[in-house]
């Protein structure tokens, strides 16, 4: 495990006054701890006491994953499926003494499965939202987490860069999205980030479009969202194309978002708060006439997962720091004609801000 994670997580669960936390499989439990699982029918739950060692429920098949992470090994509560999982969390329960806990457990990724047999099992158990802690843990990125995004935006550009001249009219939004994931895997990507988004036309006028069978047209706004996985941290990119000739108030809110990016992401420094980057995006929207068309907040943090604080949005008051890593991707969406996106990938510096994202914000004719 990541000693220094570590003891920054500790200063975290004192500093908001809860005994320990708990972890299911997922971004949390890879960046504490190293291990990585799914989650399944076979439950684990991984436990950060705050005054102790860290002790984990896990089936016997993944115990090996327990002791690579260093916990040892009268805190490692293995399973057998033909045991059952329950034994296991009542012994874990009674040996952390859980019934007098206050615990932050990840509201968003625990199942109630596993939160019903730790209250089962430890029936003083008082439980509160870990997330808190959790992201004021990773909201700051190190050299090595902003290095490995950069990798993964060098390798989805370099993707896209193949993709361009290969496009034509008639190829389906699935057929596009299908060559750009295998594209990204050619170069070197772990895996995907999501599946990516590729919206032609009409379809392009919802932000979070599924790929179809509809075929590219002359005279489409094509957008497409995409990103890879490079050592556990992803890469997040929109940019939209002109199929053939384009009308021209297309092209107009093309050049709309373009300006809109470009000042949400000037305004980016330490001391700005996500409101900041919101409102300079969203300004240069609502002055050109298309404010009731921006349907979404100017961004996201980026991180271990897709999506994180801190948000640019009207809500966030919160300043930015250096090592925040965060999107800025203002949009305008006509419905029954298309859409636009554009979406950088930015790091906050100790004097303002650098562009991870180095693909041109140009619009590009493809077809």
């Amino acid at each position: 495990m990541n000693q220094n994670r570590l003891d920054k997580l500790t200063h975290q669960i004192l500093a908001h006054g809860v005994d320990g936390i708990a972890l299911v499989p997922g971004p949390n439990m890879a960046y504490l701890s190293g291990i990585h699982s799914h989650v399944s029918e076979r439950p684990i739950v991984l436990f950060f006491p705050a005054d102790d060692e860290p002790a984990i429920v896990i089936p016997g098949l993944e115990a090996m994953k327990a002791r690579a992470a260093g916990i040892p090994e009268d805190r490692i509560f293995a399973w057998s499926d033909d045991e059952g999982y329950t034994g296991a969390f009542q012994q874990a329960c009674a040996h952390l003494e859980l019934s007098d806990y206050l615990l932050g457990v990840e509201a968003l990724h625990m199942r109630v499965l596993e939160l019903e047999l730790l209250k089962r099992y430890a029936p003083g158990l008082t439980t509160t939202h870990a997330e808190p802690i959790l992201m004021a843990l990773r909201a700051v990125k190190d050299a090595e987490e902003i290095a490995a995004m950069e990798r993964a935006i060098n390798i989805a550009e370099r993707a896209m860069e193949r993709l361009i001249p290969q496009i034509e009219v008639g190829m389906t939004e699935k057929q596009v999205a299908a060559m750009l994931t295998q594209l990204q895997l050619e170069e070197g990507a772990e895996a995907i980030a999501f599946g990516p988004i590729v919206s032609a036309g009409p379809n392009g006028a919802s932000p979070h479009a599924v790929p179809t069978e509809r075929p590219l047209q002359e005279g489409d706004l094509l957008v497409i969202d995409w990103g890879c996985i490079v050592d556990g941290y992803p890469s997040d990119i929109t940019r939209t194309f002109a199929v053939g000739t384009i009308d021209p108030e297309l092209r107009h809110i093309y050049e709309t978002v373009k300006l809109a990016n470009q000042q949400g992401v000037l305004v980016s420094r330490p001391g700005a708060t996500g409101q900041d980057v919101d409102r300079a995006a969203r300004e240069v929207i609502d002055d050109a006439g298309y404010g009731e068309y921006f349907i979404h907040r100017t961004g996201h943090g980026l991180g271990v997962e897709g999506h994180e604080p801190p948000f640019m949005m009207e809500a966030n008051t919160e300043p930015l720091v250096a090592g925040n890593v965060f999107t800025v991707e203002p949009g305008i969406y006509l419905p029954g004609r298309g859409g636009v996106r554009i979406e950088d990938d930015i790091v906050v510096t100790a004097d303002g801000h650098r562009s991870l994202t180095t693909m041109t914000r140009e619009l590009i004719t493809v077809g």
